[in-house]
Protein backbone atom coordinates (compact mmCIF):
# COMPACT_ATOMS: atom_id res chain seq x y z
CA UNK A 1 0.00 0.00 0.00
CA UNK A 2 1.73 2.94 -1.21
CA UNK A 3 0.32 6.52 0.66
CA UNK A 4 1.61 9.89 0.14
CA UNK A 5 1.03 13.02 2.05
CA UNK A 6 -2.27 13.80 -0.26
CA UNK A 7 -3.88 11.43 1.49
CA UNK A 8 -3.49 13.00 5.07
CA UNK A 9 -5.28 15.90 3.66
CA UNK A 10 -8.95 15.02 5.23
CA UNK A 11 -7.95 14.32 8.32
CA UNK A 12 -5.98 17.67 8.60
CA UNK A 13 -9.47 19.51 6.98
CA UNK A 14 -11.13 17.64 9.75
CA UNK A 15 -8.78 19.00 12.54
CA UNK A 16 -8.91 22.24 11.22
CA UNK A 17 -13.17 22.47 11.15
CA UNK A 18 -13.08 20.45 14.57
CA UNK A 19 -10.86 23.45 16.23
CA UNK A 20 -12.07 26.23 14.40
CA UNK A 21 -15.50 25.19 15.53
CA UNK A 22 -14.95 25.07 18.93
CA UNK A 23 -12.87 28.28 18.82
CA UNK A 24 -15.53 30.10 17.04
CA UNK A 25 -17.53 28.82 19.50
CA UNK A 26 -16.15 29.78 22.35
CA UNK A 27 -15.04 33.24 20.72
CA UNK A 28 -18.66 34.50 19.76
CA UNK A 29 -20.41 32.95 23.28
CA UNK A 30 -17.88 35.40 24.73
CA UNK A 31 -18.93 38.39 22.74
CA UNK A 32 -22.92 37.35 23.01
CA UNK A 33 -23.25 35.94 26.15
CA UNK A 34 -24.07 38.46 29.01
CA UNK A 35 -21.43 39.95 31.64
CA UNK A 36 -22.89 40.65 35.60
CA UNK A 37 -20.55 40.69 37.59
CA UNK A 38 -21.07 41.09 41.47
CA UNK A 39 -19.74 40.47 44.84
CA UNK A 40 -21.66 37.61 45.29
CA UNK A 41 -20.89 35.85 42.05
CA UNK A 42 -17.09 36.51 42.07
CA UNK A 43 -16.98 34.64 45.39
CA UNK A 44 -15.41 31.37 45.58
CA UNK A 45 -17.61 28.08 46.30
CA UNK A 46 -17.03 24.50 45.70
CA UNK A 47 -20.58 22.33 45.79
CA UNK A 48 -22.38 25.20 47.20
CA UNK A 49 -20.49 24.94 50.11
CA UNK A 50 -19.18 27.93 51.68
CA UNK A 51 -15.24 27.95 51.85
CA UNK A 52 -13.89 27.80 55.63
CA UNK A 53 -10.20 27.78 56.70
CA UNK A 54 -7.51 27.56 54.17
CA UNK A 55 -7.46 25.81 51.14
CA UNK A 56 -3.53 24.18 51.16
CA UNK A 57 -5.00 21.22 53.70
CA UNK A 58 -2.19 18.55 52.96
CA UNK A 59 -3.29 15.02 51.22
CA UNK A 60 -2.61 11.90 51.81
CA UNK A 61 0.11 10.16 49.57
CA UNK A 62 -2.11 6.96 49.64
CA UNK A 63 -4.72 9.00 47.62
CA UNK A 64 -1.91 9.87 44.84
CA UNK A 65 -0.73 6.44 44.57
CA UNK A 66 -4.33 4.98 44.27
CA UNK A 67 -4.71 7.59 41.21
CA UNK A 68 -1.47 6.50 39.85
CA UNK A 69 -2.07 2.96 39.97
CA UNK A 70 -5.53 2.78 38.31
CA UNK A 71 -4.00 5.16 35.47
CA UNK A 72 -1.41 2.39 35.00
CA UNK A 73 -3.37 -0.90 34.92
CA UNK A 74 -6.05 1.71 33.10
CA UNK A 75 -3.77 2.16 30.41
CA UNK A 76 -2.91 -1.78 29.61
CA UNK A 77 -6.47 -1.78 28.09
CA UNK A 78 -5.52 0.49 25.32
CA UNK A 79 -2.47 -1.80 24.60
CA UNK A 80 -4.63 -4.80 24.53
CA UNK A 81 -7.14 -3.68 21.74
CA UNK A 82 -5.23 -3.20 18.50
CA UNK A 83 -3.59 -6.75 19.40
CA UNK A 84 -7.46 -7.60 19.70
CA UNK A 85 -8.11 -6.06 16.25
CA UNK A 86 -5.35 -8.02 14.66
CA UNK A 87 -5.23 -11.15 16.53
CA UNK A 88 -5.45 -13.40 13.12
CA UNK A 89 -2.83 -11.68 11.57
CA UNK A 90 -0.45 -11.25 14.48
CA UNK A 91 -0.91 -15.54 14.82
CA UNK A 92 1.07 -17.51 17.18
CA UNK A 93 3.58 -14.83 17.68
CA UNK A 94 1.10 -12.29 18.68
CA UNK A 95 -0.20 -14.24 20.87
CA UNK A 96 3.00 -15.42 23.14
CA UNK A 97 4.03 -11.61 22.95
CA UNK A 98 0.36 -10.50 25.14
CA UNK A 99 0.80 -13.76 26.74
CA UNK A 100 4.38 -12.24 27.75
CA UNK A 101 2.84 -8.55 28.58
CA UNK A 102 -0.27 -9.97 30.60
CA UNK A 103 2.29 -11.96 32.91
CA UNK A 104 3.73 -9.03 33.68
CA UNK A 105 1.21 -7.11 34.32
CA UNK A 106 -0.48 -9.99 36.64
CA UNK A 107 2.96 -9.84 38.59
CA UNK A 108 2.90 -6.19 38.96
CA UNK A 109 -0.59 -6.24 40.04
CA UNK A 110 0.46 -9.10 42.78
CA UNK A 111 2.82 -6.96 43.88
CA UNK A 112 0.93 -3.87 44.55
CA UNK A 113 -1.13 -6.15 46.51
CA UNK A 114 1.70 -7.66 48.46
CA UNK A 115 2.37 -4.81 49.51
CA UNK A 116 -0.93 -3.66 50.39
CA UNK A 117 -1.21 -0.49 47.95
CA UNK A 118 -4.73 -0.41 47.16
CA UNK A 119 -6.32 -1.10 50.59
CA UNK A 120 -7.75 2.23 51.83
CA UNK A 121 -7.40 3.25 55.28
Amino acid sequence: MHTTQVNYFPILMQMILAVGFVAGTIFVSGKLGPKRNSLNKDKNFECGIESVGNARIPFSVKYFLVAILFVLFDVEVIFMYPWAVNFRAMGVEGLIKMGIFMVLLVVGFFYVMKKKGLEWE
